[in-house]
């Protein structure tokens, strides 16, 4: 993500903060992230959503973290290309992956995205990789944003305590917004 003080490329400071967390456990995969929008040191908007479903059958989740119209574009371009390859994620992830490599406009997006499916969850970054989160145990845990290693350090100390991912996935949450001042409490959470 960029720095605090770093410019864009419009000269422009930007923030990209916010903080996403997956959660897989028991068959079950939880995506919440908080709703925290800022604009340096001023929050725009405290309920903003960062995790949807995507697809015609909503049997995707994603949640991103980055700059708001640059996730929109690339919700957008999953949703085209899980319809291009039957609704399978890993497929359309690799081939969005392809196109935020090489494409010159998707080039310049800044963005990650966590997704999941019944199947998968993946975390796609800017760089055009499709990253598959490390298994502890039983439990797959992917975390981005500003907050992301304070829910991913909180959602690994609590696997050993918690069966349900959404509450793991709520309390590391909760966790995060306590430290991170680019996270709030205002969550959306949506499982598969």
């Amino acid at each position: 993500m960029t720095e605090p003080n770093s410019a864009s490329a419009h000269g422009l400071v930007q923030w990209h903060s916010t903080t996403i967390i997956g959660v897989r456990r028991g068959g079950q995969t939880v995506i919440a992230g908080d709703g925290q929008v800022s604009m340096g040191n001023t929050v725009m908007k405290p309920n903003a959503r960062k995790v949807r479903r995507l697809g015609a059958d909503g049997r995707v989740v994603a949640g991103f973290a980055g700059a708001t119209a640059d996730a929109f574009t690339l919700f957008e371009r999953l949703e085209k290309k899980l319809e291009a390859h039957g609704g399978q994620l890993l497929r359309a992830a690799v081939e969005l992956a392809k196109d935020w490599r090489t494409d010159k406009y998707l080039r310049n997006l800044e963005a990650l995205m966590i997704v999941a499916d019944a199947d998968a969850m993946l975390v796609l970054t800017g760089n055009g990789d499709v990253l598959e989160p490390e298994m502890q145990g039983e439990t797959v845990i992917a975390a981005i944003g500003s907050g992301g290693n304070y829910a991913l350090a909180a959602a690994r100390a609590l696997v050993d305590y918690e069966d349900d991912p959404e509450k793991i996935a709520r309390r590391a949450m909760a966790v995060a917004s306590d430290l991170c001042v680019f996270t709030n409490d205002r969550l959306t959470v949506e499982r598969v």
